[in-house]
């Protein structure tokens, strides 16, 4: 029986509603990052591994984007989007009921394999988009995702003020299940190209995908490092301004993660550069915000109004440079053969989630044994090095470009 014909384009409100989707479901892998000390409070969690209250739904992510995401190749998209958006669901709410160790990472685990459906949704999102706009589209996805993510920060800090961290994952609970109704309502189906293949099959082509696609490997190690980078700051970040140098309410926190969003800009005017063919340039500045941006508060006393001041422009900056490129590298996947696409995006994601994964663990516990000075040196140095790597992309076409002489 063949399936039904797909609609070749997605109308402009139904864009709208994928990017405020991947926005709505993206938030829930970042509610944690401002609560790590009252949630590692509550659950007995030692400073130096509180970060394990945000890794655990990151990584849960990643093993999703690795082996559930690339089911988009084999089931019908729209079913499978619903599937997991319903376990993302269900799993906060044992997030937010949880008051035990053992209760929470199990639902924060399970939160992250259903908010993989992310990267089920951008891709579903690209297939129905013509080349010529896919970097326009992708990046307003994206701007979608990002305004998710620093929105996160503020409203969780804000609602555990007023009420307690519990109240933060009822409210995400309640918006999830009208999202997954909204979608249930509106998404066309999307029928995979390569239906033959087996589960088994699927995942030994996606090891043998990411041996023979060095653009993949490459477009992965940048972003996994920059938003290592972004992670262990988000993760740190807190700490340090609830801490004695700055003594800042939890209210005060929200203020302060509020003006990262002003960095998911730099998402759409990423994607424009992309399509124009300044994807270099785009990514270069991008690996270079994100270094600088860890340096900036070393020019002030710690504590004082001008590194306060130092720690807001750096956090723009990261934030830029990390949703900037984050467009990029998912433009240059998009790029590659289609039958492809859902297995090389999850391969793309998993590698920038091992990132950070680990850059929230390693932002905990740098803040609690070395303070912000070996935070920020660990932080500067991923993406810098990141840097370094990209040089050899330059090296590399300028040597080719000599031999073609």
């Amino acid at each position: 029986m063949q399936p039904p014909p797909t609609p070749q384009t997605l109308s402009k409100n139904l864009v709208l509603l994928l990017g405020a989707s991947v926005g709505v479901v993206a938030a829930n892998l970042y509610y944690a990052q401002p609560l790590v000390a009252p949630i590692s409070r509550s659950l007995g969690l030692d400073a130096a591994i509180a970060g394990l209250a945000v890794m655990l739904t990151q990584g849960g992510y990643g093993l999703g984007v690795l082996f559930v995401v690339p089911l988009a190749d084999l089931l019908e998209n729209r079913k499978l989007i619903l599937a997991m958006l319903s376990l993302a669901t269900v799993s906060l709410l044992g997030v937010a009921v949880s008051t035990q160790l053992i209760p929470y990472c199990v639902s924060a685990f399970a939160l992250g394999l259903g908010a993989s459906a992310v990267q089920v949704i951008v891709p579903y999102a690209a297939h129905f988009t013509p080349d010529r706009e896919r970097g326009r589209v992708v990046g307003n996805l994206m701007s979608g995702l990002m305004l998710g993510i620093m929105m996160s920060r503020p409203i969780a800090s804000l609602l555990t003020d007023f009420f307690s961290w519990h109240a933060v994952f009822y409210l995400s609970a309640t918006v999830m299940a009208i999202l997954v109704l909204a979608l249930f309502k509106f998404l066309p189906p999307r029928f995979p190209l390569s239906r033959d293949l087996r589960y088994r099959d699927l995942l030994v082509s996606m090891l043998q995908l990411f041996l023979r696609m060095p653009v993949l490997r490459r477009r992965g190690a940048y972003q996994a490092s920059l938003f290592g980078a972004f992670c262990l700051f988000w993760t740190a970040v807190p700490l340090l301004l609830s801490g004695p140098e700055f003594q800042m309410s939890q209210s005060g926190i929200a203020l302060f993660a509020l003006v990262g969003v002003a960095g998911t800009v730099a998402a759409p005017f990423a994607g424009r550069m992309a399509d124009k063919g300044f994807s270099r340039i785009a990514t270069f500045l991008s690996l270079f915000a994100g270094s600088v941006s860890f340096s900036l508060a070393h020019l002030f006393k710690l504590g004082s109004r001008e590194s306060l001041l130092a720690l807001v422009i750096g956090a723009i900056l990261l934030d830029a440079g990390v949703s900037a490129n984050l467009v990029l590298g998912q433009r240059t996947i998009f790029a590659l053969p289609g039958r492809y696409r859902s297995r090389l995006n999850g391969l793309y994601i998993a590698m920038i989630f091992i990132g950070g994964a680990g850059g929230s663990f390693v932002g905990a516990w740098a803040c609690s044994r070395g303070g912000w000075n070996l935070t920020s040196s660990i932080g500067f140095a991923l993406p810098a090095l990141a840097l370094f790597y990209f040089a050899t992309e330059w090296l590399t076409g300028y040597q080719r470009l000599k031999r073609h002489r």
